[in-house]
């Protein structure tokens, strides 16, 4: 069953794919960092979606959907619904979307590009979801 996208369901999936990961754990093995992916309102999503991860050497301790005033994470990376998606798809490598701002990044740039391998592991981890998106 397809799981919709952005959603606390989703979200906790991912955690679960990254948690089983060998990929991810090893590729994130030294970084340490939390964040929001912030889904920016558009057509089919009349407000953001702020999707919380706390990545922690090739885990994740927790995931939910929350509120943009519930944590204050290190990073935030924020991007309208259908640059996710190409994210998600594999049309956009997170790297290159960070460094065209495609993906708009709130916290220290040079933290995530001394870990390029852990946020391509992320997204193969975020493939691995059976993904719906709202119409």
């Amino acid at each position: 069953m397809a799981l919709l996208f952005p959603s606390d369901v989703w979200i906790k999936a991912l955690m679960e794919v990254v948690n089983e990961s060998e990929a991810y754990a090893k590729a994130a093995e030294k970084w340490e960092g939390d964040l929001f992916f912030v889904v920016e309102p558009g057509p089919g999503l009349p407000e953001p979606h702020y999707l919380y991860m706390d990545l922690w050497h090739g885990e994740c301790r927790s995931a939910g959907e929350m509120g943009a005033d519930e944590k204050s994470p290190e990073f935030e990376i924020r991007a309208p619904l259908p640059t996710w998606r190409q994210v998600l798809e594999g049309k956009l490598d997170p790297i290159r979307g960070l460094t065209t701002r495609r993906l708009k990044l709130k916290g220290n740039m040079m933290k995530i590009l001394k870990s390029p391998k852990a946020a391509l592991e992320l997204v193969n981890c975020a493939r691995e979801i059976d993904t719906t998106y709202p119409q």
